[in-house]
């Protein structure tokens, strides 16, 4: 395996009709003797409201590679942290051994890799009595195989964020400007 280094990506997964579990996770991946594995390393405490935490898939289920998330959202309930840590997690977790069974990581030298994933978990998903945790679930699952997949593919490639400058554009953005 050729060594990764230093590796970006990101995806969004859109929420079904009614729900708020849209997933934004962003990742980055590198050898645990560069500049990841020094952030990785840096993780390794807490910080208030934006708990750090492996990734596991269960109990005693630790991912490889040596998986570390946390959330782009202050925490400030229970609930929310209890979804973060659970079906967020859990889904993440499948994601990560998905990626490695349909060979989007490299089986070999696994240990050698690290990645941070942060997290985006809209905070009305634990005050939302209706919450579909099979598409928080979901959304979480297929943003983070996206995600880890265009971190090693390199995409967006700066040739197609340059074909696009004109015609995409950030959604916030709508009615803002013209392109």
């Amino acid at each position: 395996m050729s060594e990764i280094w230093f590796r970006t990506g990101e995806a969004t997964v859109l929420a079904a009709e009614g729900q708020y579990t849209d997933a934004m996770p962003e990742v980055l991946i590198g050898s645990t003797r560069g500049p990841v594995g020094q952030a990785f390393a840096g993780m390794m405490g807490q910080v208030q409201g934006h708990t750090r935490m492996f990734v596991v898939r269960d109990l005693n289920q630790l991912v490889r590679p040596a998986t570390m998330m946390t959330t782009k959202v202050t925490i400030h309930t229970a609930e929310y942290a209890e979804l973060l840590g659970g079906v967020v997690q859990a889904a993440t977790g499948d994601a990560i051994v998905d990626c490695i069974i349909e060979g989007i990581l490299p089986k070999d030298g696994l240990d050698e890799l690290c990645m941070i994933i942060m997290i985006w978990l809209d905070v009305r998903c634990s005050e939302d009595e209706n919450l579909d945790r099979k598409d928080l679930y979901r959304t979480n699952y297929e943003a983070t195989k996206l995600a880890i997949g265009r971190a090693l593919r390199g995409e967006p490639t700066v040739e197609e964020l340059i074909a696009n400058r004109k015609t995409v554009k950030h959604y916030a953005l709508e009615d803002i400007i013209e392109y």
